[in-house]
Order: structure tokens, then C-alpha cells, then sequence
């Protein structure tokens, strides 16, 4: 409960900064005092709090908060992102419109030294001659005594105070400028212009990308083939197929015809054996049974197999084992099977996700117990949800694991994120000699978007040497 309270105060936290700084470069920097600032801060503060509300209704049945909640999330995922990188460009930009503006200022602001006695300016410092001074009355003519002073410069009037030599006194910090009293800062108009540049380009490019990703996550998976050589396979299994497919991910935006289409796809693959590696579902047997239905219809000539994900301990495990059971999936909890084809013997073994070590809701995943006590001879496939379930196995000398999860970073460049957990994030790689396998998966979780990283149905065929 400890960790549970920590960790959601922790998104809390950062969720908050995040829309702290979005409010900061997309409304305080690109408006002006006013309603129109007032009405972008209240935005900030409804965003935000849209946030939490989703993650926690969804979970309670408002499933009307999913699209909004979720477009939102990626939109504001790509936001951060872009005007992060913008960061650099735009402080280099500002800080040459600084430099431009003092270095016109200090060229035309600053008034050309009097010469004394009428004589010659200095032509370095000014840049032309100057005129002697016409011959005028002096301080101490008649004409000079009779003309009255000067008046003082009314309140409020656009003429400049005069210096001692009676041209226009430099301004001073009550001017607008800068301490200095002779270099205004760059011109607040650019600035904002610049301001608001950032922030369009951000806003359309986020747009667009998160369109693309609706797009690809929306739209049906990719089949991938992939051959992955075993050295102990016989030479009479060589060829055999294992469609591969995780993270489906039923719940608040997929439901009854985003399995049938998954179903309907690995059928016509004709494969040997079908393993659905975990996530199946976000909600109850309830409240998603009815859209799991299809998988009865799952055909393969040896076979269909399943192992739970970390979602089905948020979901009602022991309700999903059951009903995955009765829809004709055999699930392997800690287990293996054998698989006699082709006068060859491959040993098929499952483990439960590592998530369920922490819940009290099943047993821990027990590599012992699916790998242990065997024919060393034979080739063994396991199938584990999470790829770092590899370092373990890699113990047991597994020759092929088979894994989802990562949902290949589903949203780059999350993806980068991704590689700080798991050893491998999509296709096929090698943890401590055995091989590991980890499909995109055919659904999303969280925002409804997948970019960089395609929802994806692979078809293994594993080789003999």
C-alpha cells in the first residue's frame, strides 16, 4: 500500500511540473496580461487534472473519459518533447536579437560628442566632421542676458530632458532600459513573436504526430515472419510455425472486433501452434468477456497456449485463467507441455509474469517448476510475458523466449525508456545465450497511438541447424 501511495504521488508530481512548464511556454510566453492569459491558465489546470481522472475512471467504469483522457496524454507527451528540444534554438535566437538590438542601439542611440570651442569632432568616433558652431551670443551678450530662461519641460511631454549640452540625456532604468542607462533590451514584441513561433510549430507538429499514431493504432497489426535457428531442433520439425501475438489489450477503446480481427488473422497463418504472451485484457471477465469470446475460435494444429501478463493482475487473474481456459487456451502457470510433431519433441513451457511476485494473487513466476527436471536434449521454448524474464531462464538453458510487453516502445521515443528495464524492446535478440523474441503486441495501452512501433502479429518458424 506503501509503494502504491508513493508511486501515485510521484505521478502526481510529475504531471503537475509538466503541465506547470506547457503552461509556462505555451500561454504566459505567448500572451500579453489579460483574459486570454487567465483562459489558458484555467486550461493548464483542467489538462492536468484530466489526467488522474482518466487513469483512475477507466479503471471504475467511466470509459467516456478514455478518448479525451488519452489523445490528451499522447498530445501532451509529444508537446513536452518538442519544446524541450526547442529549448536550444530558441535561447540562441533570443540571444541574437539581444545582441542585434544593442549593437543598433549603441550606434544610433548615443548622442556624437560636442567639440569644445567649435572645433572638429573626432572623424574616428563619428564618422563624418562636424560643423563649427555658428557664431551665436554668448552667455555674456546683451542678447544672451535679455532672452528669459528656458522653460521646463511640461509633464508628461515626448520631448527628451536635455543633458548639459543640451542634447537628449540617455535613458535610464525609469526609461525602460536596462541598468546600464544606455542599452535597452532586445524588443519585447520579437520576443513574443518568437514565443509564439515555438509554440505553433510545437502544437502542429504534436498534432500531427499524434495523428499519425491514432492512425497506426487503430489500424490492423502487421504480420511479421521471423526464423530463429535452434540447435537442438530435429531435423523433422524444422519449419515449425508459432503465431505469436501479446498485449491485445481489451478494455475501454478495443473491444469484441479487435479480437475477432487478431483471431481472424492468425487463422489464416495455417500455424502449428498459436501463444498469446500476456496483457489480454484491461477490466473484469465482467465487464470484457464478451469481447475475449472470439479466442474459442483460435485453430492450430497443436495447440493454443497462454501466459498471464502484469494487466491480468490488475484485471481479476484467477477469473481471466479460468475464462481463457474455457474459451480453449491452455494456460501455463509455472508449466510445460510437450509438443510431438513430426517425429521430433519440443518441450513448450510457460511462467507466470514477474508482476505477480508482488500481489498475493498467484504464484511467482517458478522457473524451477516449468524448466527444471528436464531432457536437457530436447529444444525448450518459454513463453514470458516480460523479456527480462530471460535472465532467469538463460539459468535453465532455454533456447528461445518468446515475449511482449514492451509494446516496442509504442510511442517513440519512449522507446529509449524502454531499453532502462527490459534487455531487449522489439525483434529478436540474446540475453546470456538464449535467444529472446519480443513481438510490438496487437493492441495499446494508456493513449490510443503507436509510433515508430506498429501493432504486430508475428509468425516464428523455428529452423534446424
Amino acid at each position: 500500500m506503501l509503494a502504491l501511495a508513493t508511486f501515485v504521488g510521484f505521478a502526481v508530481l510529475v504531471t503537475a511540473l509538466i503541465h506547470l512548464y506547457l503552461w509556462k511556454r505555451l500561454v504566459r510566453d505567448t500572451t500579453r496580461p489579460g483574459r486570454w492569459r487567465k483562459a489558458g491558465g484555467v486550461a493548464a489546470l483542467l489538462l492536468a487534472l484530466l489526467v488522474p481522472a482518466t487513469m483512475v475512471g477507466t479503471r471504475n467504469g467511466s470509459y467516456w473519459l478514455a478518448w479525451p483522457g488519452y489523445l490528451w496524454l499522447a498530445l501532451m507527451f509529444y508537446l513536452l518533447v518538442l519544446l524541450l528540444v526547442l529549448e536550444v534554438p530558441v535561447a540562441v535566437a533570443k540571444l541574437v536579437l539581444r545582441r542585434r538590438e544593442r549593437a543598433v542601439t549603441g550606434a544610433v542611440g548615443e548622442p556624437a560628442p560636442v567639440p569644445v570651442g567649435g572645433g572638429r569632432a573626432d572623424t574616428a568616433a563619428t564618422g563624418h566632421v562636424a560643423e563649427p558652431a555658428a557664431a551665436g551670443p554668448t552667455a555674456t551678450s546683451p542678447v544672451a542676458l535679455a532672452e528669459p530662461p528656458a522653460a521646463p519641460a511640461a509633464a508628461g511631454s515626448a520631448e527628451p530632458p536635455a543633458d548639459e549640452n543640451g542634447g537628449p540625456r540617455a535613458a535610464g532604468p525609469q526609461d525602460g532600459r536596462d541598468p546600464a542607462g544606455d542599452r535597452p533590451d532586445h524588443d519585447p514584441s520579437r520576443r513574443l513573436l518568437l514565443a509564439r513561433g515555438a509554440a505553433i510549430f510545437a502544437g502542429l507538429t504534436a498534432a500531427g504526430v499524434t495523428g499519425y499514431g491514432v492512425r497506426t493504432a487503430m489500424g490492423p497489426p502487421r504480420l511479421d515472419r521471423v526464423r530463429i535457428p535452434l540447435a537442438k531442433l530435429p531435423r523433422g520439425m524444422d519449419g515449425l510455425r508459432i503465431a505469436t501475438v501479446s498485449d491485445i489489450h481489451l478494455g475501454p477503446l478495443r473491444g469484441r472486433a479487435h479480437t475477432e480481427r487478431i483471431v481472424a488473422m492468425i487463422n489464416r497463418l495455417d500455424a502449428d501452434l498459436v501463444a498469446v504472451v500476456g496483457d489480454l485484457v484491461d477490466g473484469s471477465v465482467a465487464e470484457l468477456g464478451a469481447a475475449a469470446e472470439p479466442l474459442r475460435d483460435l485453430r492450430s494444429r497443436y495447440g493454443s497456449f497462454f501466459v498471464t501478463g502484469n494487466h491480468e493482475y490488475y484485471s481479476g487473474v484467477e477469473e481471466w485463467v479460468r475464462e481463457v481456459d474455457r474459451l480453449g487456451l491452455r494456460v501455463l502457470q509455472n508449466e510445460r507441455q510437450e509438443i510431438r510433431a513430426r517425429g521430433g519433441v519440443l518441450d513448450l513451457a510457460g511462467v507466470n509474469d514477474v508482476t505477480a511476485a508482488g500481489t498475493g494473487l498467484a504464484a511467482p513466476a517458478d522457473y524451477a517448476a516449468a524448466l527444471g527436471d528436464r531432457d536437457p536434449s530436447r529444444p525448450v521454448v518459454l513463453l514470458a510475458h516480460q523479456p527480462v524474464a530471460a535472465q532467469e531462464a538463460a539459468k535453465f538453458g532455454v533456447d528461445l523466449q518468446l515475449s511482449g510487453h514492451t509494446h516496442g516502445g509504442q510511442m517513440v521515443p519512449f522507446n529509449l525508456l524502454v531499453k532502462l528495464q527490459q534487455p531487449v524492446v522489439s525483434g529478436l535478440g540474446e540475453v546470456d545465450g538464449t535467444k529472446v523474441y519480443v513481438t510490438n503486441g496487437a493492441g495499446f495501452w494508456g493513449p490510443p497511438v503507436r509510433v515508430g512501433a506498429p501493432p504486430q502479429v508475428t509468425l516464428v518458424e523455428l529452423r534446424a541447424p
